[in-house]
């Protein structure tokens, strides 16, 4: 049986690789990624390797006006820049801020790992079947002298989707996708935008470290296949040893997806208002249009994968206008600044800026189950 995945807005699934700067040359609006090992065995043979390595060394970016020639005879692939104001930023940008993430790529090209999927199916599934009593049992549990993070979150994942052999992501059998073409990717600019309040009001401010990622052009489609055990785990004697109330399907999962995606952009649609970002406000609501349709079709789903979602997109309680839920965060040290500041949390977003304009999030995508 075969999945497909579809980006509806830009999407990285990394693996954590990134282009040096001195891994590649930007030139007419493209980056060009070189292949340093025929760039060194060219320069072996005469006196220019020494400078080259020297350069590589000490410069924060390859100098093009004495090396420009590598980017053309010499590039392994090449990246558009999404916009040419995304090229003018990147000119502008500190050699820090020059790294750019890479899509997960297999000999045969970018690919979405099983991992990645199972993972956004399994945010969604969790959410799904959480509740406020187990928001309260994590409460009472990190009220206590040496409160362990990691164990809470584990209790609840264990709770809902199960642990070991009674996991529900054991039923499910899902594979990579098989590679899909350079063609569709591109390197996008991507900036964090801040709630920040005045007089009472909302605006919007920015982050200035900006964020150059290679990322899958909205349309982008990945295929692959899938499996399960239905009719086995459909044994209601099984189903009893496991304690199961009903046997877990990618169709299942779909649906958790679905009411994870309708939550979260309901939340975003909030955020893009009271920053007074209209086209993001715009995408938002095509993504809800398009959850709609979806959920009117068995084993179709949106959701939130890879890169760029921040927070919200990976976890299961996300009602962070909760008291109860807020009391939990004020004993996160790493969240205890945001909260103390009153704000509402979390206050920052990636936005992908799209035509030189911020206008998009990053990384959600459709799921359909063709068979």
């Amino acid at each position: 049986m075969k999945y497909r995945v579809t980006a509806l807005t830009p999407l990285l699934v990394g693996g954590g690789e990134k282009l040096s700067p001195i891994d590649y040359m930007v030139y007419k609006d493209q980056v060009s990624v070189l292949d340093q090992n025929k760039i060194f065995r060219l320069l072996a043979k005469g006196p220019r390797l020494e400078n080259y390595l020297t350069q590589l060394k000490r410069a924060e970016k390859l100098d093009f006006a004495s090396w420009g020639g590598f980017a053309q005879n010499f590039a392994s692939h090449r990246i558009a820049f999404e916009h040419p104001t995304a090229a003018q930023a990147w000119e502008q940008a500190r050699g820090l801020d020059l790294f750019i993430p890479t899509f997960h790529a297999g000999a045969s090209g970018p690919y979405i790992p099983a991992s990645a999927l199972k993972g956004a199916l399994r945010t969604g599934y969790v959410f799904s079947h959480a509740s406020e009593q187990m928001l309260t049992a994590a409460a009472v549990h990190l009220s206590g002298e040496r409160p362990n993070f990691r164990r809470v979150s584990e209790e609840t994942e264990h709770r809902t989707a199960g642990n070991g052999s009674q996991s529900r992501m054991r039923s499910i059998l899902i594979g990579d996708s098989a590679a899909a073409p350079r063609q569709g990717f591109k390197v996008y600019l991507v900036k964090t935008a801040k709630l920040e309040e005045r007089g009472g009001k909302f605006s919007v401010g920015w982050k200035p470290a900006p964020v150059f990622a290679e990322m899958a052009s909205p349309g982008t489609i990945f295929e692959g296949t899938y499996g399960g055990h239905v009719e086995r785990l459909s044994d209601p004697e099984l189903l009893k040893m496991l304690r199961w109330k009903e046997p877990a399907t990618l169709k299942t999962m779909a649906e958790g997806a679905n009411a994870f995606a309708r939550h979260l952009l309901g939340t975003e649609a909030i955020f893009a208002e009271r920053a007074g970002l209209a086209q993001l406000a715009k995408c938002i609501e095509e993504l809800q249009a398009k959850l709609e349709t979806a959920d009117q079709e068995a084993g179709e789903c949106l959701m939130p994968l890879g890169w760029g979602g921040g927070f919200l997109s990976k976890t299961a309680f996300g009602k962070t206008e909760n008291e109860q839920y807020r009391k939990l965060l004020r004993l996160v040290p790493f969240y205890q600044k945001a909260m103390a500041s009153g704000l509402p949390f979390p206050k920052t977003r990636r936005i992908v800026h799209c035509n030189g304009q911020p206008a998009s999030l990053a990384g959600w995508v459709k799921l359909q189950l063709l068979d």
